[in-house]
């Protein structure tokens, strides 16, 4: 058994993060172990760019209200609570109601090879709005 130390909350990057967001990162598993785990906490408006992930991704809503949309969907308010798995490859984006804080949980795996994370473009104003 290990325990860890908590480390330092990082600020989310300007070119992956549009508005004020944080993350602690919980997990980062060690071979043979792929799994990642991160607390993050957007402010009002602020969400991540367009992005995928090679093996998924699960995301668990602990507080505020929050907004998600795949690629071919729309948006879609998310809340305490709720649970959601987007598969591997599917492009979305998710972050805060305007009005709102927001936290999640973030869980992923990496893959044995190649990058966890693809990056796409930032989610434009419009594209938030379009509730």
């Amino acid at each position: 058994m290990e325990f860890l130390s908590k480390q330092p909350t990082v600020k989310a990057p300007a070119e992956t993060f549009t508005g004020d967001a944080w993350f602690d990162v919980i997990a980062r598993g060690e071979q043979p172990s792929r799994i990642r785990v991160n607390v993050v906490r957007f402010a009002p408006g602020a969400r991540n760019a367009w992005h995928r992930h090679a093996v998924g991704q699960t995301l668990h809503i602990t507080e505020g209200r929050g907004l998600i949309q795949s690629r071919t969907g729309k948006v879609v308010e998310i809340r305490p609570g709720d649970t959601i798995h987007t598969p591997p490859g599917e492009w979305h984006w998710h972050g805060a109601a305007p009005d709102h804080f927001m936290t999640h949980l973030a869980m992923w795996e990496a893959p044995a090879q190649g990058p966890e994370t693809e990056w796409g473009d930032l989610v434009t104003d419009e594209e938030y709005d379009q509730r």
